[in-house]
């Protein structure tokens, strides 16, 4: 959240994310990375940067739901080797994918899913208590935590398809 802060103070609004320069300068552009003067700083702040606060909010609460139980498990230190594996793998596979690209890649998609993965492995029948909206009322209900995986994945594919190029 907090670098989230900073990078809009530095261009770009609350809500639509940071200016196109400031995803520029600390997202990963894979044209840059694959040439002759690659420069691997930006690797780890694309990782903690999103591109609008719809994708963060995503995945601080799928972090806020799943997290605590899969650092539990692991440990922080092991926690934070997953979170940087995950995403770092794909980053690495979306660089491979389009190397030419000149699109800077941002999020923590990978990183998030990686945690997520986690979870499913440590807790395979899980069942998570929900608040859903029902036409003009909420009720709670216990989903399986293997649906949320797929709610992830969905709402990933629907960030690739209508935003900036996501880690």
């Amino acid at each position: 959240m907090l670098v989230y802060l900073l990078a809009i103070r530095h261009g770009g609004s609350f809500f639509g994310g940071p200016d196109a320069g400031v995803q520029a300068r600390y997202g990963v552009v894979p044209n840059e990375l694959t040439g002759p003067n690659a420069s691997l700083g930006t690797v780890l702040t694309s990782l903690f940067l999103q591109a609008s606060f719809l994708q963060l909010l995503a995945a601080m609460l799928f972090l806020a739901i799943f997290g605590p139980s899969v650092e539990d498990a692991l440990g922080r230190v092991g926690f934070l080797a997953l979170y940087l594996l995950g995403g770092l793998l794909v980053l690495g596979i979306r660089v491979l994918a389009d190397p030419n690209s000149t699109a800077p890649m941002l999020g923590a998609a990978g990183a998030v899913t990686a945690i997520l993965a986690a979870y499913i492995v440590l807790h395979p029948r899980a069942r998570v208590i929900s608040l859903v909206f029902v036409v003009f009322f909420f009720t709670i209900v216990e989903v399986p935590a293997v649906i949320l995986l797929i709610l992830w994945l969905a709402v990933q594919l629907c960030f690739s398809l209508t935003g900036p190029a996501f880690a």
